[in-house]
């Protein structure tokens, strides 16, 4: 007879049933309506930064048909599945993707920056096949490299990235949106009033992404 499991074993087993956690948005998209014509429906693709804005802090573009898909502790390799479902299907006009500090961290296993940039390529090559535009926004930075989240993302391999997915979507035509720039202090660490736990941006934090996002998000509406 098998033993049963404890309920920290089953949900462990839960998620390894469904590695890139198809199911946490199927009942919501099912709800969601398709866009009206007129509608710029824009989806949000990421991780905790994305999962927590506008659930747990901050506002998320209130009054815009704007959709958040964001998975916390997720990297690139997940999202890329869950790209049909959670972005094509809904056919919007514009995806903002923010991926890739998980893939530091190792929360999925060891990732090479290469790996990291087929799987952000492959992401833009399926959105660009379905008629997305695609907004590739830049790492955050991080501060306090005593915390151990923040210990586990160099600045040096947040940095490469960063300049890996500027080029890319200068060469590719997509839109580059630089949320480092705005919130690094001079020694490239991230402000500390725009975060409590030197990775996740608090309210303020959020309140000087918001409306870089939507300046990234016209620019990619107003493309040919």
């Amino acid at each position: 007879m098998a033993q049963a499991l404890t309920p920290r074993m089953q949900a462990m087993q839960d998620r390894l049933d469904d590695w890139p956690q198809l199911a946490r948005y199927r009942a919501d998209n099912a709800r969601l309506e398709p866009p009206r014509p007129a509608e710029a429906r824009v989806v949000f693709m990421g991780d905790s930064i994305t999962d927590l804005w506008g659930r747990e802090v901050g506002e998320f573009f209130p009054g815009k048909p704007w959709v958040n898909r964001g998975i916390s502790g997720q990297t690139t390799p997940q999202m890329l599945l869950r790209m049909r479902p959670d972005v094509i299907a809904l056919r919007p006009r514009v995806v903002v993707i923010l991926a890739g500090t998980n893939d530091l961290a190792g929360n999925t296993g060891e990732s090479s920056l290469p790996e990291i940039e087929g799987h952000l390529t492959s992401m833009a090559e399926l959105a660009h096949a379905n008629g997305i535009r695609v907004v590739f926004a830049s790492l955050l930075p991080v501060h306090d490299a005593a915390n151990p989240v923040s210990a586990t993302r160099p600045h040096a391999q947040i940095v490469a990235l960063n300049t890996w997915i500027k080029t890319y979507a200068k060469h590719h035509g997509l839109v580059y949106l630089d949320y480092h720039t705005a919130m690094a202090r001079p020694d490239g660490s991230l402000e500390r009033a725009l975060s409590d736990d030197g990775l996740h941006p608090n309210a303020a934090g959020y309140k000087v992404m918001q409306p870089l996002a939507q300046r990234a998000v016209e620019a990619a509406l107003a493309q040919r």
